[in-house]
């Protein structure tokens, strides 16, 4: 797959002043590293700013892809292309999987499967922390390229 990827993960409680931080990680993911598909859930603030980082940015750059990560299945839960998205996606297995870990689930599949995650995930005791580090993990051997946003700076 020449199409390089780039899947996003965070808190759900994310100051609105990640935002300008957030849009420059984009524009550096697509510029520097060649990034031309963005995916991002849709279950809280930081999901929602990096939606909006992407769809700015895909202003200057229309070859730009956003993709909706669907953790519950279409047919139980139908979710239609939300504007400024190119497409849903839902991760293939996913079926059986109980649903009160369908969100974690979907998560760690997209960091399996794309070469590149920010994240802006620095509170301890939190899935999205426990994702960041499990990618810190792949990237040590080459199969993620991992970029931490940073929270003090805000």
């Amino acid at each position: 797959m020449s199409q390089k990827s780039c899947f996003f993960i965070g808190h759900r409680e994310t100051p609105e002043e990640i935002y300008p931080v957030l849009c420059a990680a984009v524009e550096e993911h697509i510029v520097r590293y060649g990034v031309t598909e963005f995916i991002v859930g849709r279950y809280g603030c930081f999901d929602g700013l990096a939606a909006k980082a992407v769809k700015t940015t895909k202003q200057t750059h229309p070859e730009v892809e956003l993709t909706l990560l669907l953790p519950y299945h279409p047919a139980e839960r139908p979710i239609p292309v939300p504007d400024g998205f190119d497409s849903t996606y839902y991760p293939p297995g996913m079926e059986n999987v109980p649903r009160k870990v369908a969100i974690v689930r979907a998560n760690r599949y997209m960091v399996d499967h794309t070469d590149f995650l920010i994240a802006y995930a620095w509170h301890p005791a939190s899935n999205a922390r426990d994702l960041l580090e499990y990618a810190r993990k792949r990237e040590g051997k080459g199969l993620i390229h991992v970029t931490a946003l940073p929270h003090n700076d805000l």
